[in-house]
């Protein structure tokens, strides 16, 4: 990583941070849930260069969530380190477990399964009383090592960790993204056997690249669930899958940042809409993704990639 990058990055930090202070409580809130959901998209980003594109994605996102909610239910944790430690680490082996099976499949076969996934801990949810049914629960207020901050207050000290943990996880895909297995996701989307005759394992490559999207995933979902304050089933139908899937198209691959861009984008864009014209927000949305595809093909990764001079990485 370039060090232009890091102060690119570092100061896009600090500016959203510090914006926050002088922000509406509205759009703090707005950013808090963008933010989070872009860490879905983050993992969507790192299948997708590989040509991988999965419409269960919502598996690692309810996961993450579901365990913040019960790790307070159940086992009297709140604190927010704790919870999104824990989170990332269950969402990751479950990553892994499902991770044999998928990485043996591709293009619709592995978009399909990953959504037969997802849509099984839907039915499970569904089915389970004790996990709040159809209804769902509520999530415990979270604190941070101790300290438990209220209203304004707790927006504030989530949306910060919410930008701490997106700012992390944004370093380390970068990182991956140049290492020898993240370099070559291109030439695994482009030709696999070259990949085998190298000597190395083609489903090994995919089957790390499932973890690191279910690690970020379940963050994403552990941040969304402390946000909102509640979960349900819904955090892993189809349509939430979905919902990751139209971000990535409009963020792109091309860059890591464009992951929280597009996510940003979608949440003021879907917000707006709604507000505007209640009856007709869909086909707002669905024009933006019209217009992304027709004018920025490779999403809004490739206006970052154009200005650092880099090669477009498009979507398969």
């Amino acid at each position: 990583m370039s060090a232009r990058t890091n102060l690119a990055g570092a100061s896009a930090f600090v500016v959203l941070a510090a914006a926050a202070l002088a922000a509406p409580a509205w759009f703090v809130s707005l950013a808090t849930i963008a933010f989070a959901n872009a860490l879905v998209v983050l993992g969507l980003i790192v299948l997708w260069r590989a040509g991988l594109v999965p419409f269960g994605q919502a598996l690692y996102y309810c996961v993450g969530a579901y365990t913040v909610a019960l790790l307070a239910r159940w086992v009297g944790i709140t604190d927010a380190f704790v919870m999104l430690a824990v989170s990332g680490l269950i969402a990751g082996l479950v990553a892994y477990v499902v991770g044999f099976l998928l990485a043996r499949y591709r293009e619709i076969f592995f978009a399909m399964l990953s959504l037969a996934l997802s849509m099984i801990l839907y039915g499970v949810l569904v089915k389970t009383e004790t996990l709040g049914s159809t209804d769902g629960f509520g999530v415990a207020t979270p604190t941070f090592a101790g300290y438990a901050p209220h209203r304004e207050a707790l927006g504030l000290a989530l949306y910060w960790l919410v930008l701490a943990v997106g700012a992390l996880c944004a370093f380390a895909v970068s990182t991956y993204f140049r290492t020898t297995a993240g370099a070559l996701a291109i030439p695994i989307r482009d030709n696999e056997i070259r990949i085998e005759f190298l000597g190395l394992s083609v489903n090994d490559l995919i089957h790390l690249k499932l973890v690191i999207a279910g690690v970020v995933g379940g963050l994403g979902g552990a941040l969304a669930a402390m946000s909102i304050g509640h979960v349900d089933p819904n955090m892993s139908y189809w349509t939430t899958s979905g919902g990751f899937v139209f971000v990535t198209i409009l963020a792109g691959a091309s860059s890591v940042a464009a992951a929280f861009v597009g996510s940003l984008v979608f949440e003021i864009v879907r917000t707006v809409a709604v507000d505007l014209l209640p009856g007709f927000w869909q086909m707002i949305l669905g024009s933006v993704l019209l217009l992304t595809i027709l004018f920025l093909p490779e999403g809004l990764g490739s206006v970052f990639a154009r200005l650092r001079g880099a090669p477009d990485r498009g979507a398969p």
